[in-house]
C-alpha cells in the first residue's frame, strides 16, 4: 500500500530531525549572506547607543513651555556633536538635527514644521507632548539582547541590522554537501549535441544545481550514469563518502533498467519507496551509510514537484534551519474545471489571479502531464488536491499554495 504524502513527508523530516548538524565555521558579514546561525548573535551595543532626534526641529524642556510658547534659541546641536559641554539656559530651546544627540533635560523635539520661527526666537503653534520625536536608547536593539537566534537564516536584512552592532562576524553552519546524478541511457548533457534520434537533454541534472545553488548548499555533481547496475551502484558509494545528502534523479520507477532502487537496497536502507502523490508517485527515501538519499521520478515536472514539496525541508532541517512554519495557504474558487481522479494527493500548477469582480480565484495553466514544463513557467502556485478528492468542477473552492522563493 503507497504511503500517503503526508505520511511520507513526516518520515522524512522525523529521520532528518535525529541527523547529525553540519560542523561550524566563522564567516566575515559579508560572507553570510543566507546562511544559517549556529548560535545566538548577541548585541554588543543599544542601537540607538544615546538618545537622538527623529526630526530637524527644536528641543525643548516642557517646564519652559508651559511659562511661554515663544522662546529663544540657545544652540544648535548636530549629528556627531559632542553635547558633554553644551550651554543651555533655563528658558530657552535648542536648533536640532535628525539624528543628533537629544541633552539631558530635554522633554521633547517639536519638528520645524509646527514653529515659526524668528532671527531671535521660536514660536510652538501646536500642543506638545513628553517624548515627542525622540528616538531612546535601546528602541531598536538592547545591549546583550538575542538579536538573531540559532538556526535562522541570515536575509539581507538581518545582516543590515548586524552591521549596525558592528558585527562583522557571525557563527554559521557549514554549507550541507549534495552530491546529485541523473540516470539513464538515453540522457545527454545540455552542453552537448544530442547523440542519437532517440537521445534527449538532462535537463534534471541542471535544475536539480539551480535548487540547490539557491539553496545555499555545496554540490558534488557526478554527472550522468548510464543504466549499468554496477556504475550506479559505485557513484551511489562515491556520493555517500563525499555529501550529507544524495539526490539521484531517474531509476525508481518499476522498469527493467530502473536500478537506483535495487542499488540502494544493497548498500543501504529504504524507508519508502513511491508514494500517492501526482505527479511524483516514484520517489525514494533512505540513507547509505551517514547519507541520506532521495531518488526522484525522472519526468522533469516530477522532479521540481517531488523536489519542493519534500526535498526542500529535508535541506532545510540538514541545513540547521529551525523548523519552518506550515506554508501559507488558503481556499478561493477555481476558474476552470480541473481533472482529477481519486486515490492521489495532486499538486496540480495554476496561476492565481484577481477576477474582474476584484475576488482571488485559480485558474489551471493546462495540461498537467509529468512531461509538460510549460505548467511551472506559467504558474504562481500550487492547486493541492486532496487524495481522496474527485474531479473539480469550475466555481468549486480549492487549497491553493503561492511558490515561494525557491520557484520564482
Amino acid at each position: 500500500m503507497l504511503l500517503t504524502f503526508e505520511q511520507a513527508k513526516q518520515n522524512i523530516l522525523q529521520t532528518s530531525s535525529t541527523a547529525t548538524l553540519p560542523e561550524h565555521e566563522t564567516v566575515s558579514l559579508t560572507e553570510a549572506l543566507d546562511r544559517i546561525t549556529a548560535a545566538p548573535i548577541i548585541s554588543p551595543i543599544n542601537v540607538p547607543r544615546f538618545d537622538n532626534s527623529a526630526m530637524d526641529g527644536y528641543a525643548v524642556r516642557l517646564a519652559d513651555i508651559e511659562q511661554s510658547r515663544t522662546l529663544p534659541v540657545s544652540n544648535a546641536v548636530f549629528a556627531g556633536d559632542d553635547i558633554s559641554n553644551l550651554n543651555w539656559p533655563i528658558g530657552s530651546c535648542l536648533r536640532i538635527m535628525t539624528g543628533a544627540p537629544v541633552p539631558d533635560g530635554a522633554d521633547a523635539v517639536v519638528m520645524q514644521e509646527h514653529t515659526q520661527a524668528t532671527e531671535q526666537s521660536v514660536t510652538f503653534l501646536k500642543e506638545i507632548k513628553a517624548g515627542d520625536n525622540i528616538r531612546r536608547i535601546g528602541e531598536d536593539v538592547k545591549k546583550d539582547a538575542i538579536t538573531v537566534a540559532k538556526g535562522q537564516r541570515l536575509s539581507i536584512p538581518a545582516l543590515s541590522t548586524l552591521a549596525t552592532l558592528g558585527i562583522h562576524q557571525v557563527s554559521v553552519f557549514r554549507k550541507l554537501k549534495v552530491a546529485i546524478f541523473s540516470t539513464g541511457n538515453e540522457l545527454t548533457s545540455i552542453d552537448k549535441p544530442l547523440s542519437n534520434s532517440s537521445a534527449i537533454y538532462d535537463s534534471n541534472g541542471f535544475t536539480l544545481k539551480l535548487l540547490l545553488t539557491k539553496l545555499n548548499c555545496q554540490i558534488v555533481d557526478l554527472g550522468i550514469i548510464p543504466d549499468n547496475p554496477n556504475l550506479i551502484k559505485q557513484a551511489l558509494i562515491t556520493a555517500s563518502k563525499q555529501a550529507d545528502l544524495i539526490i539521484t534523479s531517474g531509476g525508481v520507477s518499476v522498469g527493467d533498467a530502473d536500478y537506483t532502487k535495487t542499488a540502494l537496497e544493497a548498500l543501504g536502507k529504504i524507508n519508502f519507496w513511491k508514494i500517492a502523490m501526482k505527479p511524483g508517485k516514484p520517489f525514494a527515501f533512505g540513507k547509505i551509510g551517514n547519507a541520506l538519499f532521495c531518488g526522484l521520478p525522472g519526468n522533469p515536472v516530477s522532479t521540481m514537484v517531488t523536489f519542493y514539496q519534500l526535498v526542500q525541508p529535508l535541506i532545510s532541517i540538514l541545513s540547521g534551519l529551525e523548523p519552518l512554519t506550515m506554508d501559507l495557504t488558503f481556499q478561493v474558487r477555481t476558474a476552470t474545471d480541473l481533472k482529477k481522479s481519486v486515490g492521489r494527493m495532486d499538486f496540480q500548477r495554476g496561476i492565481l489571479q484577481v477576477n474582474a469582480n476584484g475576488e482571488l480565484e485559480v485558474m489551471s495553466t493546462g495540461q498537467q502531464g509529468s512531461h509538460i514544463t510549460q505548467t511551472f513557467n506559467k504558474a504562481n502556485c500550487f492547486i493541492l488536491l486532496e487524495q481522496e478528492r474527485d474531479k473539480v468542477t469550475k466555481g468549486e473552492f480549492v487549497t491553493v499554495s503561492l511558490f515561494s522563493a525557491l520557484l520564482k
